[in-house]
């Protein structure tokens, strides 16, 4: 009988225990983190107070309380007194229990959040970002390319896929549909630096997918009409339908091959020139040059920057800068230049 009795006391006291865990599993995170800073903080001391002599600072009270509470339990510090005894059943019974909760949220919260960025499922909150509308093998090409001239900037992918095409460290994925203004907001579109739209390559027909492009461009003006915009168009007739939408930029898809596609025909090796212009991989490339207070007009800029190894090839997408040499350097000009990356680095070391 005596022996039923201690059983139904250690039941009792168990049950209890597990009704206390799961109440505090419930409680909000806040509260929780909050109370368990207090009890750490309160035990620590506590057990100071109650035994100065095992214990000689806050610091010792704290560093056993946390070695308890963890469970690590190094054992350089524990108490000999009754009430000191007390204090350590009461963190074995409560505080072991407590702060696993705490952890166990801590680690539940960092796997939700990693399923959430694996599933699109987020908020993207930074700002000066690019963000890439549909996934393709174009668009893959795009982010190594981007990467390449900068470690340092963030891309966000907007697609409707199950699972994240690509995640990084300062890549995000946000599924949805890019025509929904939800979708854009998620992805912070208003704070974004440009937004890059891939024609749908699931797509066969061009007029389809230069029509989802195109209402995909009028959702972004809606949201974002400051926002530096470029479109992927498959037909250059269609173009004419995205002037209404204030699209920035415009790449013609087809075109665009086809044309390089030619002047190989009739020039063998072109084509290597164009891909050294806009790959980083190799070669010469395309670089935008800041302005020097020096240079009064476009010859200026030019002998200059021919001097250090480059060569000034146009202002914003005017190509004719040798028939304007002598006309003056506005302070809005955009010079753009082609060189190596190391002459690149030195130019900008020299106008600094």
């Amino acid at each position: 009988m005596h022996l039923i009795y201690i059983y139904y006391r250690g039941g009792t006291t168990m049950y209890v225990i597990r009704v206390l865990i799961k109440k505090a599993i419930k409680i909000q995170n806040y509260l929780l983190f909050v109370s368990s800073l207090f009890l750490v903080l309160f035990a620590s001391f506590l057990i100071f107070q109650v035994e100065k002599e095992s214990f000689p600072s806050f610091f010792d009270g704290f560093w056993w309380v946390m070695t308890t509470v963890t469970t690590v339990g190094y054992g350089d510090y524990y108490p000999v007194t009754v009430a000191g005894r007390i204090i350590a059943l009461f963190l074995y019974i409560f505080g072991i229990g407590l702060i696993g909760v705490v952890i166990g949220k801590v680690v539940d919260g960092l796997a939700s959040y990693r399923i959430k960025r694996e599933e699109g499922d987020i908020m993207f909150k930074g700002e000066k970002h690019y963000i890439i509308i549909g996934w393709s093998h174009k668009a893959k090409f795009s982010i190594k390319e981007m990467l390449d001239t900068d470690q340092s900037i963030e891309i966000v992918i907007i697609d409707d896929l199950d699972k994240a095409p690509m995640l990084e460290e300062n890549i995000y994925y946000i599924r949805g549909n890019a025509s929904d203004r939800d979708t854009l907001q998620k992805a912070n579109i208003t704070n974004a630096k440009a937004v890059l739209v891939f024609a749908d390559e699931k797509i066969l027909d061009d007029q389809l997918a230069d029509g989802k492009t195109l209402l995909i461009a009028s959702a972004i003006e809606s949201v974002a009409p400051n926002v530096h915009t470029i479109v992927e168009v498959m037909e250059e007739s269609h173009i004419k339908n995205f002037e209404y939408m204030k699209v920035d930029e415009f790449i013609i898809s087809h075109e665009t091959i086809s044309s390089l596609f030619v002047r190989s025909a009739f020039r063998k090796g072109i084509s290597s020139v164009y891909s050294q212009l806009l790959r980083r991989s190799h070669g010469d490339d395309l670089y935008h040059i800041p302005l020097s207070p020096s240079w009064k007009t476009y010859r200026d800029a030019f002998e200059y920057l021919l001097e250090h190894g480059a060569t000034l090839v146009s202002d914003r997408d005017n190509l004719s800068i040798n028939r304007m040499l002598d006309n003056t350097l506005s302070k809005e000009a955009e010079l753009y230049v082609i060189c190596d990356k190391e002459t690149y680095d030195r130019l900008l070391l020299v106008n600094k």
